[in-house]
């Protein structure tokens, strides 16, 4: 074995480096000049409102002539300086932050910037952000992607803890491309918050849904004859260990004359029952007028929520399915769904007869992925102006229907000019994360923004990062943020050898009675 030398010398350098940076104190100038014009500031924290459980809003001034930023913080009876060098990054001590954090619980927290530029300090006027009572669910999942259409690789599935900066993956597919093992992955979704239930998609190479139970999976295979295409979009059951999926015919149209780069359309989908225990699924509606997806279910389980359009105000369904989706092609534009619900006893897994709960189409306006707060008052919704696949679509904003005043209404301090699509609630009802493209219209981030007693979304602020330039060196859009209580149990590699080494268990089909 070969053996490298180091020089004696390095190790005691490198502890007098440290020791120098330790002894490092950032202290507030004493001369300075009061400039009227907020700072340049990255990512943009000011007059937002923060879980007391967050980690530090790490930010940076933009200004390509600043030698050194101080960042003095206030709030209740506690008070701490930060610091920064020539690249204007404010990086926060975590214990310092937490205590802020706790003294400022239901109140605000006042900040002071100073900024050295050309030898001479700047004081910019004080700004405050406003921390919340109540605290944000610990996790965030999300899947990490390229902003491509052909290539399913290098993506994953990945677990944030909101409270610090440790991000845990929770699957990775291949790195490269491979004609055997390219495989994607998927439709992450959880039972009630937690993760003793969860469940993904694998396409393509492996294919299959992969069930999780605690730190046990399966792959089960979702298919009959009477099926489109397996199950796609799906939603745990809040009590009883079933699924709701959509089954979808899925299909991409591109633009060469049109504002929005690609369209995500279904040429067929219906909706579908799952059984977790039994290993049953069977059609809860299958027609070929209507287009449904993104099954919901409320949080006491007796009603699914979903989105249809009746393809037969304006389309000839009685064709080909070939001439049918030339013609739903050709439509896309004009296609508006509607949000409709379903009853349900989760004793006999009987449903009733749909119901409208919001005529989008009369009004032009198109619906998609309902989300219900977990006091069961509010739908939270994405309204765009058609389609279904609003994540690209700039017209896609956040909506909620109050359910007991009957009313629905845009997030106006929550929405951009861009995208804001894909949304999930915490368990206590009081944030919602979502994913938006306003930053640059190509990449969609996590943002987060409070929602208050009086049904109101406060201004949002996109993830807190530990180096705040990570959400624009990061070449990846972060796709279906999901909120959770607890951490994914099972392991990368238990899933791994699941994927790989299982053709999977074929679900029984039930023909409806």
């Amino acid at each position: 074995m070969k053996h490298i030398a180091f020089p004696y010398i390095a190790l005691p350098l490198l502890l007098l480096i440290l020791v120098a940076c330790g002894q490092h104190q950032v202290a507030v100038p004493d001369d300075f000049q009061e400039v009227p014009n907020q700072a340049n500031m990255y990512p943009d924290y000011r007059d937002v409102v923060i879980p007391p459980n967050i980690a530090p809003l790490n930010f940076m001034l933009k200004d390509s002539a600043l030698t050194e930023v101080v960042a003095r913080l206030k709030g209740g009876d506690e008070e701490f300086l930060a610091g920064g060098g020539k690249d204007g990054k404010v990086m926060m001590d975590t214990t310092q932050w937490r205590s802020l954090l706790q003294a400022s619980r239901g109140g605000d927290v006042s900040v002071d910037l100073y900024a050295k530029v050309a030898g001479a300090w700047k004081h910019y006027p004080t700004y405050t952000f406003a921390v919340a009572e109540d605290d944000i669910d610990a996790f965030l999942s999300y899947r990490l992607i390229e902003p491509g259409y052909e290539l399913y690789r290098q993506l994953g599935l990945y677990q944030r803890n909101l409270t610090n900066w440790q991000v845990h993956a929770i699957y990775e597919n291949n790195r490269g491309y491979d004609d055997v093992d390219n495989h994607c992955i998927n439709c992450h979704n959880y039972r009630n918050y937690g993760t003793d239930d969860m469940l993904f998609h694998v396409r393509a190479g492996h294919a299959g849904t992969i069930v999780i139970h605690k730190d046990q999976a399966r792959k089960v295979q979702i298919k009959d004859s009477t099926i489109i295409t397996s199950g796609v979009y799906p939603s745990w059951h809040p009590t009883e260990r079933l699924v709701a999926f959509s089954t979808n015919r899925t299909g991409q149209t591109f633009h060469i004359f049109h504002r929005e780069k690609v369209e995500v359309l279904d040429e067929a989908s219906d909706l579908l029952l799952y059984d977790a225990d039994r290993n049953e699924v069977s059609h809860i509606l299958r027609s070929r007028g209507q287009l449904e997806t993104f099954p919901c279910w409320s949080p006491d389980g007796r009603k699914l929520y979903y989105c249809s359009v009746d393809l037969t105000r304006d389309i000839d369904v009685n064709v080909s399915d070939s001439l049918l989706s030339l013609q739903i092609i050709s439509r896309n534009d004009s296609l508006y769904y509607d949000l409709l619900s379903l009853s349900f006893d989760p004793a006999t897994h009987h449903f009733g007869e749909p119901q409208l709960e919001i005529d989008a189409a009369s009004r032009h306006r198109s619906i998609s992925v309902p989300r219900v707060s977990p006091d069961g008052r509010y739908i939270l919704y994405t309204e765009g102006d058609y389609g279904q696949f609003h994540i690209w679509h700039a017209s896609s904003d956040l909506w909620v229907k109050d359910l007991e005043r009957d009313t629905c209404y845009a997030l106006t301090d929550a929405n951009s000019f861009d995208s804001d699509s894909y949304h999930s609630w915490s368990s206590n009802g009081r944030w919602i994360v979502f994913s938006s493209r306003r930053m640059d219209s190509n990449y969609t981030r996590p943002f987060i923004t409070y929602f208050d007693r009086e049904g109101k979304a406060h201004k949002p602020f996109v993830l807190p990062q530990e180096d705040p330039e990570q959400n624009i060196l990061l070449l990846k859009s972060y796709n279906v943020p999901e909120l959770t209580r607890d951490a994914v149990q099972i392991t990368p590699e238990q899933l791994c050898r699941v994927i790989y080494d299982s053709e999977g268990e074929k679900a029984t089909y039930i023909p409806a009675k």
